[in-house]
């Protein structure tokens, strides 16, 4: 009798919990069967970037390398097909209990019912374990037990409780168990427009450059989208390559490593808001921003894929664009501008954006998506004010200050030198390269976002 362990977004052997448990099982079995087993839905990876597709590709590649190369992958169409390739390699493996690693997310939570109903059908019981977060959704909560509904509080009980110390992989005496034919890892639908590379191995490399590069100064530099003051660990994060334990286990208490936590917490916040309100996901999850005027038709629809394409004439807003569709990334403070201009200068609903985000970043993360978006929408828990509207030339100056990050991914104004390049219509030759004029006046759509603002404020 084998025990099957279920990878899912826990891509790793370190610091991997529920795959300890599954170890150890085994161990206490009397054989030290283990069977890995990753199951792609076919239909969700169809409808992923290539970059995004190949950034799982890779993943999966480096987790089978640490695996001798005995990763069973089997491909499934929707939660029905993954199920039922879960059941197969159980029964292949003649394995009473499947382990995996629990899920809080609404996708999350509905795959693993899916396939532990499906197992109990076949006998077998899905055992889940631990999660993706250092204190996982649902435990940090007031005195009375409700929860926490903005950050800070959070915070402050979040960090006595995100305290637990990385746990050591327990290496099963004998080579892992191959049940049931290996399907192969899935063949992206186009080539990638650059290497991409992933996996632990090469999250765990990333996490201690970072120690040495950038964490002394990341409260400083953390928000300038021309320098490298970033950790590059959100997609290791998102697929599970390291978990948060590794990383707050490692960090003191300087101001950037402290600004560092923080930030890890911030998405624990929004894996736990997302987990207690689900329909957030999709939905407003203040109620009131569903009755704003927000703008449709063909018009909309033409601003929104000037958006996609990095075309709106605003230079700090098109190079994030232009960075996501070049990188499958992009600087998270500029998110914060893409996001405010889509939803304040060009009127459009908040989703539409995270839907354009997900298909394109590798690090996404549906919690931190959806209540990312909706902090700069007005409209989440903890939120950004619906009133503070993001001027992109402005935050440009700042957080570009000499125009490296925009003339990077902007070769229309590569021309132009200096802080210049964030208004190039006030020059002569600006827009010589072929740049677009703004598509909309800032100023005029901050009055009419704010007039908008009124509106549902009388409305009550």
């Amino acid at each position: 009798m084998a025990r099957v362990f279920w990878f899912r977004r826990d891509l790793r052997l370190q610091d991997n919990v529920a795959l300890n448990v599954a170890v150890s099982a085994a161990a206490d079995d009397g054989d030290d069967l283990v069977a890995p087993v990753f199951v792609v839905d076919l239909e969700r990876f169809e409808n992923l970037s290539a970059v995004r597709q190949h950034s799982l590709v890779e993943s999966l590649d480096s987790l089978g390398a640490s695996l001798n190369r005995k990763l069973t992958i089997r491909h499934g169409r929707s939660l029905s097909g993954m199920a039922k390739e879960l059941v197969l390699t159980a029964l292949a493996a003649k394995a009473a209990v499947v382990h995996a690693t629990r899920a809080f997310d609404p996708d999350g939570i509905a795959e693993q019912n899916a396939v532990g109903l499906a197992l109990a059908e076949a006998g077998v019981f899905l055992q889940l374990d631990d999660s993706n977060y250092a204190v996982a959704p649902g435990l940090v909560n007031k005195p009375d037990g409700t929860p926490y509904r903005v950050y800070t509080p959070f915070y402050k009980l979040w960090s006595t409780l995100a305290t637990h110390a990385p746990v050591e992989f327990k290496s099963p005496k004998f080579d892992w168990l191959e049940p049931i034919e290996c399907m192969g890892r899935p063949v992206a639908t186009e080539p990638s427009p650059f290497k991409v590379r992933a996996g632990e191995a090469f999250a765990l490399r990333t996490f201690e450059r970072f120690l040495t590069r950038a964490i002394d100064r990341y409260d400083e530099d953390r928000n300038r989208a021309d320098l490298s003051g970033t950790s590059h660990l959100s997609h290791a994060l998102a697929h599970g390559e390291i978990h948060p334990r590794t990383i707050l286990a490692r960090l003191g208490d300087s101001s950037g490593e402290i600004v560092f936590a923080k930030e890890i917490c911030w998405r624990e916040f929004y894996a736990d808001v997302l987990f207690r309100n689900p329909e957030s996901l999709h939905d407003y999850y203040d109620a009131r921003y569903a009755q704003m005027r927000y703008d449709t038709g063909a018009q909309a629809q033409k601003k929104l894929e000037a958006w996609k394409l990095g075309k709106t004439g605003y230079p700090m807003v098109d190079a994030g664009m232009r960075q996501l569709i070049a990188d499958g990334w992009m600087h998270n403070r500029v998110r914060m501008i893409v996001a405010s201009f889509l939803v304040k200068d060009l009127h459009l609903e908040w989703q539409s954006g995270a839907q354009h985000f997900e298909y394109l970043l590798t690090d996404f993360d549906p919690a931190s998506n959806a209540h990312g978006w909706q902090w700069t929408a007005g409209s989440g828990t903890d939120a950004s004010p619906y009133f503070r509207v993001f001027n992109p030339i402005t935050q440009g100056q700042k957080f570009d200050p000499n125009g490296d990050y925009v003339r990077k991914y902007i070769p229309e104004l590569r021309h132009i030198a200096g802080a210049e390049v964030h208004e190039p219509w006030n020059l002569i030759n600006g827009l010589d390269g072929g740049y677009p004029a703004p598509i909309v006046d800032h100023a005029t759509e901050r009055v009419e976002a704010l007039a908008r603002l009124e509106e549902i404020k009388k409305q009550g």
